[in-house]
């Protein structure tokens, strides 16, 4: 049986042995009640990491994205938001769903928003044609524009132009950490002009579950109602919550490792004749590679590479993507760019 080296995303990565016996030895209580202190901790542990007031356990960054959409819209408002977005593109259209919210797109270029951009989208309030303007989304690091890492400066110019109008700034951060990694800066810095963050517990920092949202204590205690709202109301969470808080006490700086591993990737397989990767965009774990120019698609590819023991991830058309996480060594990324080369050069 073939050996997989698994980089569809960083998903995909196990709890560290420090998370299972964290996890065992979790005291809990009914969180719904707010009676469960390994939560509770987290929680305060995740507010101070990012420079806010109060914070809220999640299942999911998708759960997070949407409370957040929902506490901070009403039915009939709308979100300004990146084209290239993951709450356009991957979270079912929640927000439209089941928050009765439009959503407005923007190009995204390399991942930021161009704050011009921003401007130009804002609905008059005075006209009754139109829906209120309620909240401009970022994302950092961008997943569809290659894992690029925000900037404090361009996040601060969105948020600039948001607050002028009387408008919040929820951040995606899934990956911040990662951002804060790349671009070396504290992830209070990524996070200081938003008025609500999400950061995801379950992708590089290897949680087995969930994700917090983050913001002033009046937000969260409003947010709160809207997970309850959702289907997030937790019981003995705090199992999971133990190993949440091993990911933002352990395994933040290793994601310098990940990045690096993406570094050798991305270099390693660029100069396959007809392969074209943007190594530019290559600041994370993240590299995108498409494959447009090569007489294999992506989908043939993928395939191919399976059958060698490579798992990657369709990312649309002819690319194909690969993420490097915990549990990904130096040598498996040096495979996966020998087995690409032999795939396409054959």
């Amino acid at each position: 049986m073939v050996a997989l080296i698994d980089l569809r995303s960083d998903t995909v990565t196990h709890p560290t042995p420090a998370m299972r016996e964290a996890m065992y030895r979790a005291e809990v209580g009914d969180d719904v009640y707010g009676e469960d202190p390994t939560v509770d901790r987290l929680q305060r542990l995740a507010a101070e990491k990012l420079g806010k007031e109060a914070a809220l356990f999640t299942t999911s960054g998708t759960q997070s994205n949407l409370v957040a959409a929902l506490t901070h819209c009403g039915r009939g408002d709308e979100i300004i938001a990146g084209d290239q977005a993951h709450i356009v593109h991957y979270e079912v259209g929640g927000v439209s769903a089941l928050g009765g919210i439009m959503v407005r797109t923007i190009p995204n270029g390399s991942g930021a928003l161009d704050p011009i951009d921003v401007e130009a989208a804002l609905r008059d309030p005075t006209n009754v044609h139109y829906p209120i303007s309620r909240l401009v989304c970022l994302e950092n690091t961008h997943n569809r524009c290659g894992g690029v890492a925000l900037t404090p400066g361009e996040t601060q110019a969105v948020a600039d132009v948001a607050h002028k109008h009387g408008l919040k700034l929820h951040l995606d951060g899934a990956r911040l950490f990662n951002a804060a990694v790349a671009l070396g800066v504290d992830a209070r810095t990524l996070a200081d002009h938003c008025d609500s963050v999400n950061i995801c517990l379950s992708k590089g920092l290897c949680a087995p579950v969930g994700s917090v949202l983050v913001g002033s204590a009046e937000f969260i205690t409003r947010a709160r109602r809207i997970r309850k709202m959702v289907g997030g109301g937790m019981r003995q969470v705090g199992v999971l919550a133990a190993a949440g808080i091993v990911a933002l006490e352990q395994m933040v700086d290793r994601l310098a490792e990940d990045h690096a591993n993406a570094r050798v990737l991305a270099e390693g397989i660029a100069d396959i004749p007809g392969l074209n990767v943007e190594l530019k965009a290559v600041q994370t774990n993240i590299v995108v590679a498409d494959l447009a120019r090569t007489d294999v698609s992506a989908v043939e590819f993928i395939a191919r590479a399976k059958g060698r023991g490579i798992k990657v991830s369709p990312f649309g058309g002819s690319k194909v993507r690969f993420v490097t996480h915990y549990g990904i060594s130096r040598e498996d990324v040096e495979t996966a760019c020998r087995v690409a080369k032999e795939l396409l050069t054959a």
